[in-house]
């Protein structure tokens, strides 16, 4: 069993230190929280990636272990925690990997409201594939459902990403007309036609700034990972009373858009935060994952790797080499 730190204490590369004698058995655990948890498994994220490398934006602390999700067994909760020892349960987002330890360590302590009990549908390991990108595409398509978006074509930017991924197969088993947007369609179009996109459209086609605030009213709704001018001409090409649920910044931070969408088409924007979510929405997100997510869809799209293999994971990601889920295996 290993811990992966990184340390950003000055302008000078981070450094990752790989501790296989951190988090023994009889050293204190990491971490801050009511509920001590073993932990058997987390993912990779973009924004571990970020942190990995040791962008402050992400790494608000240091030394920091990174890992925005963790999935492990409850080994001791205090008397008010919502959840009890020997349960599984996943924690998402609340601070892990950025201004609080995650979940790259063998045990951890974690606030008992962030905890969530894995539904029985999901292995330890299917619910770290699923993650925060998972929970995240729920907290999207639930963002569509309660705004009254109930079927049509919907967009999802970033598709082949953990998000967009996620979020295609959940809008596709859903009854709704999924529309991929990548920047990699030649590469990944059968894959995410495989998730149930009923079209593959190349990113390049949003990226550009036009000349028309208000553009042909295409989509009922969208899920948007990028932002930026992406997000600016998929407003601009969302139907009337439409809602585009944003949860992303990777085209960043940027809305070069105007009022137009949203005061003549009645068009909604709705932002989209995992991190702080309340545990209400947490269980609703969890709740539809477990309604509608094929396992053997979700396992096709997740690549397992250990904990040593996170950095060069981490750098893979970062350069557009990865697709879908990856899971890691901590302990």
């Amino acid at each position: 069993m290993a811990t992966i730190f990184v340390r950003c204490d000055d302008a000078a590369a981070p450094t990752l230190t790989f501790d296989t004698q951190a988090g023994g058995a009889n050293a204190a655990p990491f971490g801050e929280g009511d509920v001590l948890l073993d932990i058997s498994w987390s993912s990779l994220n973009y924004k571990d990636a970020l942190c990995l490398k040791g962008d402050r934006g992400v790494a608000r602390v240091s030394p920091l272990i990174p890992g925005i999700d963790a999935v492990g067994t409850v080994r001791e909760a205090g008397p008010d925690s919502p959840v009890r020892p020997g349960q599984l349960v996943s924690v998402n987002g609340a601070g892990l990997g950025e201004f609080r330890h995650g979940g790259y360590t063998p045990q951890l302590l974690v606030p008992g409201e962030a905890c969530v009990p894995v539904p029985e549908v999901f292995s330890a390991a299917q619910a770290a594939a699923l993650g925060t990108a998972g929970y995240t595409a729920a907290l999207c398509v639930l963002a569509l459902s309660d705004h009254a978006v109930k079927a049509g074509p919907v967009v999802v930017t970033g598709a082949s990403g953990g998000v967009g991924s996620i979020a295609l197969h959940l809008l596709a088993r859903l009854g709704y007309e999924p529309v991929a947007l990548t920047g990699r369609a030649e590469r990944f179009g059968d894959f995410l036609r495989g998730l149930g996109a009923s079209e593959v459209l190349e990113r390049s086609e949003f990226e550009e700034p036009s000349a028309r605030p208000l553009q042909k009213a295409r989509f009922a709704g969208g899920v948007d990972t990028v932002g930026g001018q992406v997000l600016a001409n998929l407003l601009a090409q969302i139907r009337w009373g439409g809602t585009v649920a944003a949860c992303g910044l990777a085209g960043g931070t940027a809305l070069p858009t105007t009022v137009l969408p949203f005061i003549l088409r009645g068009v909604t924007l709705a932002g989209v935060d995992s991190v702080r979510a309340p545990r209400e929405l947490r269980l609703r997100a969890w709740e539809l994952l477990a309604e509608h997510v094929d396992t053997g869809v979700l396992d096709s799209l997740t690549h397992v790797i250990e904990l040593e293999e996170v950095p060069a994971a981490g750098r893979e990601l970062l350069a557009g080499q990865r697709y879908g889920r990856t899971a890691v295996r901590v302990s």
